[in-house]
């Protein structure tokens, strides 16, 4: 089979010319597009702009309560080094309890050590503070923050992954949204550290910046903030407590989040802020191959979480009106079932139509999804990036970002059918099956 250029090039401009003349025709060619992707990325845009207007104004920061940082250890061995003095040289007025708990620290005995050979460093920094915790048997992720979040004596806890390094201004940013009684946890922004290693990272960089510190900053605007990452987040100790801590099974980050989110119906003032310039960086997977294990967990739990366990959660009472709707499009609708109508779409027209038709759809797919990202890099670039120097290079990188996310969503259909057919998060490696088993099934 060949393709016929010139036949391309009149199939796309019929097409350019019937939406000129109709443009109820983009509703018939690319409906989830106009319906639902371009007025979540117009919400994204005006929270942005939204809170860099709140960030240019804000009060200088009105108390300093006492942080206990909780450090997930497992295999990281020296990079937890990093983290930790990442957190001793944080700018934060405030005392700053660090704690890291090792999990397994028999098998891990390279970590463990790691971490005590912090504790003289960590005695040399004023109002710094370093408790190492072992865990001799593991338990896995969420018994590891549990038993952090047990040990915590500060007012504020956050969470950090061992191989999670911040910046200076970290600690902050992140507390001056608690100056806000209603505001029981705040999200960190998260930047991919080894951009430099691979088409994957260099992807998966320009994707934080859009999705997370981006795209999070601007709905945290709106109070619809999706999740509060596992490997970053901020809470006050006794709602954490109150609530009981990080709950068994995978996707605790995302858990904790909607079982949050469940108050706002009763307490129409509480928020959960995005703090976009509390930054912390990670190590992002370097090939394809571990990027699709990384999403096959994430994207599968989507469907875990929205449509098993806490599907009765999906009620006016319990988020109220606004967080109910939002969560329900652009948590359920969106990153569930659209990926798999998107690729089954693809695969009709594909089946169905001339190949010429056919490129030219995805002509205009790309050409919408290329709009879509570089108004999003623009004004996180201009808006929220606080280092504009070194994230210029990324508009390089724009013109293969539509094909990359094309193939997540691929990745994403993938999972959602491998959670809906096997009840993938069973298999999750976040802790032993032993622990998973005990869990309530759902």
């Amino acid at each position: 089979m060949t393709l016929d250029p010139s036949a391309i090039f009149d199939t796309v401009w019929g097409i350019l010319g019937a939406i000129v003349s109709d443009p109820v025709m983009l509703y018939i060619l690319v409906p989830l597009i106009i319906l639902v992707e371009a007025p979540l990325t117009l919400v994204v845009l005006a929270g942005m702009l939204k809170w860099r207007w709140r960030y240019d104004r804000r009060p200088p920061l009105a108390s300093h309560p006492d942080v206990s940082c909780i450090i997930t250890c497992y295999g990281e061995g020296d990079a937890i080094i990093k983290t930790i003095l990442t957190l001793c040289e944080q700018t934060y007025p405030g005392n700053i309890e660090i704690i890291a708990v090792i999990d397994g620290a028999v098998q891990n005995g390279d970590t463990y050590q790691a971490a005590l050979d912090c504790e003289d460093v960590v005695q040399r920094y004023p109002k710094r503070k370093l408790v190492v915790l072992p865990k001799w048997q593991r338990g896995g992720r969420v018994s590891t923050l549990n038993a952090g979040l047990y040990a915590a004596t500060g007012d504020i806890v956050m969470n950090a992954d061992g191989d999670t390094s911040f910046d200076n201004n970290m600690m902050v940013e992140i507390i001056r949204e608690f100056d806000d009684p209603n505001v029981p946890a705040v999200g960190g922004a998260l930047r991919v550290r080894n951009d430099r290693v691979s088409l994957v990272t260099r992807m998966q960089a320009f994707e934080y910046m859009i999705s997370i510190q981006g795209g999070k900053t601007g709905l945290g605007e709106w109070n619809l903030l999706n999740n509060i990452s596992g490997a970053f987040g901020a809470f006050r100790r006794d709602f954490l407590k109150q609530i009981g801590g990080w709950d068994t099974h995978t996707a605790e980050d995302l858990d904790l989040t909607v079982r949050i989110k469940q108050y706002f119906g009763r307490h129409p003032n509480m928020r959960i802020p995005f703090a976009g310039r509390a930054i912390g960086h990670t190590d992002a997977p370097e090939t394809f191959k571990q990027l699709l294990n990384q999403r096959l967990r994430w994207d599968g739990d989507l469907v875990f979480l929205y449509l098993r366990k806490h599907r009765n959660a999906f009620s006016p009472r319990l988020l109220g009106i606004k967080t109910l709707v939002f969560t329900f499009v652009y948590g359920v609708l969106q990153n569930v079932l659209f990926p798999v109508l998107i690729v089954a779409f693809n695969i009709w027209i594909l089946a169905i139509y001339p190949l010429e038709f056919v490129v030219a759809i995805f002509a205009l797919q790309y050409s919408m999804y290329l709009v879509f990202a570089a108004l999003l890099f623009g004004v996180f670039w201009v808006g929220v990036s606080e280092r504009m120097t070194k994230d210029s290079i990324a508009w390089t990188w724009l013109p293969a970002y539509p094909l990359y996310t094309l193939i997540l969503r691929v990745f994403a259909a993938f999972a959602t059918l491998n959670e809906v057919l096997r009840r993938g998060h069973e298999e999750s490696n976040m802790a032993p099956w032993w622990v998973l088993k005990r869990g309530r099934r759902f």
